[in-house]
């Protein structure tokens, strides 16, 4: 499991010049043990994105001890990414193809002064939103349903843009507006379009049961932008037995 500040790279997914999380773990297991690997992400965050619980696979072909393998890796890896465990898997687990759901989640900062700490690892909202209208909102999206409206389109084909999300819940602490989303998959920036969507409803733009029309509806035109990256972290992802890497 590997936790990572998504401020210095440019996503996930490894790109050919540029800072990625991949890249780096890549680099860092070939200085590490003098293998080249190639490390299976269970998620491709995006630029600036971040995770708490994000899994990610890869082989070695000399066996070493999982405290070795955890030791060595933050060693070379910089701060900003850490390998929080590691466990030893059967060959055929693939961290995103064996995976059986996910949880984000998503962080507003709601108030004029953004504390500089914050910068960056949260969407700064400065006017106030109405949560309690946010709140009402929220029910409608869990339950499985066609997320087509909150998906963005990707450069491939989606066989099916139905997913299930089991529970979908916000709270508010302070000028600290969270979501939380634990679905079995994602669209491409669902979370981000969702939470664009609901925070729509908390500038008193859109009435709560806008997001439950914009869910029917099943286009991604009547749905507006996305929200920025900044305030999304991948917390966890789940597995039939709950083995990762």
């Amino acid at each position: 499991m590997i936790a990572y500040d998504g401020r210095e790279y440019f996503g996930w997914q490894r790109l050919a010049e540029k800072a990625t999380v991949q890249g780096t773990l890549e680099q860092a297991i070939a200085a590490a043990f003098g293998e080249e690997t190639l490390v299976q992400g269970a998620g491709r965050t995006d630029r600036g994105a971040n995770a708490e619980g994000q899994v990610a696979g890869f082989r070695l072909i000399h066996p070493r001890e999982v405290a070795e393998i955890t030791n060595s890796l933050n060693q070379f890896l910089p701060e900003s990414i850490r390998v929080v465990d590691v466990q030893e898997v059967p060959k055929e687990f693939h961290a995103r193809m064996s995976a059986i759901g996910k949880e984000y989640a998503y962080e507003i900062w709601n108030d004029s002064d953004l504390p500089e700490e914050l910068e960056g690892r949260v969407w700064h909202v400065p006017e106030r939103l109405d949560f309690e209208a946010m709140e009402e909102a929220m029910p409608s999206l869990v339950g499985r349903h066609d997320f087509a409206s909150f998906g963005t389109k990707t450069r491939f084909a989606q066989k099916s843009t139905e997913r299930e999300l089991f529970s979908a819940t916000i709270e508010r602490k302070d000028a600290s507006i969270r979501f939380r989303f634990h679905g079995d998959s994602f669209l491409n920036h669902m979370v981000r379009n969702i939470v664009r969507a609901v925070v729509k409803v908390g500038e008193g733009k859109y009435e709560p049961a806008k997001i439950a029309e914009i869910l029917k509806a099943q286009k991604r035109s009547v749905s507006p932008g996305s929200a920025p990256a900044s305030g999304l972290c991948l917390m966890q992802v789940f597995y039939p037995d709950e083995s990762g890497a």
